[in-house]
């Protein structure tokens, strides 16, 4: 036997079990009560005997539907579905048999109600099959949606397959398409195993109980499909079984397409970060190394002009004049090279996120506009207050945005408020999102994208985030930008 038979079959044998020893501890005080005297009181022990043996036959029928309603015993589907079947099929005939009788009765005198009853014990035969076979359908759609046609589930699942664009898109779609033609409460898909085990796509509230069919992709398990029951405790049948089992199989190739660009993704994730943390780096060579470096050597080129300025012979030696000119073009040239340095550091990564903080960056510029800008109202909202240390590709990323979004506000908007939110979970893992909302004149109903718009797409879209910009002439401008989080070490 199986285990799900074997757990039928405990419950059974243990239910009739309880039942049989019951009945024959009970049998023996009961026989010795009928050997007492007549005029013997009713003793309590005897009550208590009865009430015991009474109670007996209860414990079968308990264990029965345990077996019954949590371990499938007896198939009990079919029974249901057998029921409601017949029980429809019997009201729809009882009620096709009375209306003719009595409808064709009122029109045709009382000797023709043989032939009416006749004729209308016709139409019900007539109609008997195909009303079951509707009713079959039904029924069968109403408890397990549409597992008895398998062929329109694999087409429903090829069609949506079809119409989606992202292969996280077809993973979604997946998993509600299952769910919903199934009748299933929960389904997902999940790549890898163990600890390294993560969910990709899901539908529905996420149940403990949950079974899974291996995801195949020439000839490697790549990761599961995981359905839970329709019930707690309950198991599929041998048609949901088969059918989530072709359906696994088909949806190989999507879930391998997903994973391959969730893989990349992570790689160019990584590549930015690199990148990012590299000019970081950079900046700080140049920044503490050879900007301070070029600098003293315009000091020293200072003090080398002065020593000869001091030399009382310095006015009539033409060699010395042509010293201080060379100096002084050495000391014009390093002063350029300082500025460019500085040029190139902020170009590689603004030094007030580094000195202040992502936030603290962010309010400084908004202070400075504030000055300069009659009129418009900006607000920064954090969420939490203090924001952490981020990657260095976020921090950039997010800036940038922020401060090309209220350029444009500024320069286009003709807005009287303007509210920045940045908020990021509390575990400091998943989505950094960012909320720029303005009350201006809108975007014209016919733009093309500029290169900031342009640029601040990119830098999301490099993270692996999603960028949206929403327009009306009502409620003016909304950015939205998605950024997930990643370790700064990674």
């Amino acid at each position: 036997a199986s285990r799900q038979q074997r757990q039928q079959i405990k419950w059974v044998v243990y239910g009739l079990g309880i039942m049989l020893i019951l009945l024959l501890t009970t049998a023996l005080p009961y026989f010795r009560s009928l050997t007492l005297p007549a005029s013997t009181p009713y003793p309590l022990w005897l009550a208590i005997i009865t009430a015991i043996y009474l109670l007996s036959f209860a414990v079968f029928p308990v264990s029965l539907t345990i077996a019954v309603m949590r371990y499938r015993l007896y198939d009990i589907d079919i029974i249901i579905n057998r029921t409601l079947v017949y029980g429809a099929l019997t009201a729809c005939t009882m009620g096709i048999y009375i209306l003719s009788v009595g409808y064709l009765g009122n029109l045709f005198q009382a000797q023709f109600r043989s032939i009416i009853a006749f004729l209308a014990t016709g139409l019900v035969a007539l109609l008997f099959q195909p009303i079951r076979e509707r009713l079959q359908r039904s029924v069968n759609h109403l408890m397990y949606g549409d597992r008895s046609d398998p062929v329109s589930v694999l087409s429903m699942l090829g069609k949506q397959l079809g119409e989606t664009i992202s292969p996280h898109e077809a993973l979604d779609g997946m998993v509600a398409t299952i769910a919903q033609t199934l009748k299933i409460p929960y389904v997902a898909i999940e790549f890898g195993k163990g600890d390294e085990a993560q969910v990709v796509a899901s539908f529905g509230e996420m149940a403990e109980e949950t079974v899974p069919f291996p995801i195949g992709y020439q000839g490697q398990i790549i990761g599961d499909i995981l359905v839970a029951p329709r019930s707690p405790g309950e198991s599929f049948g041998g048609k949901d079984n088969l059918l989530l089992e072709n359906i696994a199989r088909q949806a190989g190739v999507a879930a391998q397409t997903a994973k391959l660009t969730t893989d990349l993704r992570r790689s160019r994730q990584k590549l930015v970060t690199a990148r990012e943390e590299e000019r970081r780096r950079l900046r700080r060579d140049l920044h503490d190394g050879i900007g301070p470096t070029m600098a003293g050597q315009t000091l020293k080129l200072d003090a080398a002009i002065d020593l000869i300025l001091g030399d009382p012979e310095c006015g009539q030696s033409p060699e010395l004049e042509e010293a201080i000119k060379i100096l002084t073009e050495v000391k014009g040239q390093t002063q350029k090279t300082v500025k460019t340095i500085r040029q190139i550091v902020y170009a590689l990564r603004p030094p007030s996120l580094d000195d202040l903080g992502l936030r603290a960056a962010i309010q400084a510029h908004i202070e400075q506009w504030s000055v300069s800008r009659h009129g418009l109202d900006i607000s920064l909202e954090t969420s939490p207050q203090e924001l952490p240390r981020f990657s260095a590709a976020v921090e950039v990323a997010v800036y940038r945005i922020v401060l090309e979004a209220l350029t444009n506000v500024i320069n286009h908007a003709q807005a009287q408020k303007c509210v920045v939110k940045i908020s990021v979970p509390e575990d400091e893992a998943g989505v950094l999102t960012l909320e720029i909302n303005d009350d201006g004149q809108g975007l014209p109903k016919v733009m093309s994208a500029g290169v900031g718009l342009t640029s601040m797409h990119e830098r999301v879209e490099e993270l692996g985030g999603s960028f949206s910009i929403e327009s009306s002439q009502i409620k003016g401008t909304r950015l939205l930008a998605q950024i997930p989080l990643f370790s700064m070490d990674t």
